[in-house]
């Protein structure tokens, strides 16, 4: 999947958990989401997108305060 449209579909997400007013939970739900529902290429892919600052920029700043503070875990497969 390319980045656009991984970018697009964590974006959306993001929308959703904006409404949240507690921070901390609107984070972690954003990072549990994508650890459930995502496969493994999709969260790695996600993650690279952190480290191309002008694909960065595409992503809501919650979005990317949680890909940034849940990188470890977004980045561990489940079995």
């Amino acid at each position: 999947m390319d980045a656009d449209n991984l970018i697009r579909m964590a974006n959306r997400i993001g929308e959703f958990f904006e409404a949240m007013p507690d921070r901390d939970e609107a984070l972690n739900g954003i990072a549990e989401h994508i650890q459930k529902f995502w496969e493994p290429r999709m969260r790695g892919r996600i993650l690279t997108v952190l480290a191309q600052p002008d694909e960065a920029a595409q992503l809501r700043p919650l979005v990317r305060d949680a890909l940034q503070r849940h990188a470890a875990k977004l980045g561990k497969v489940q079995v």
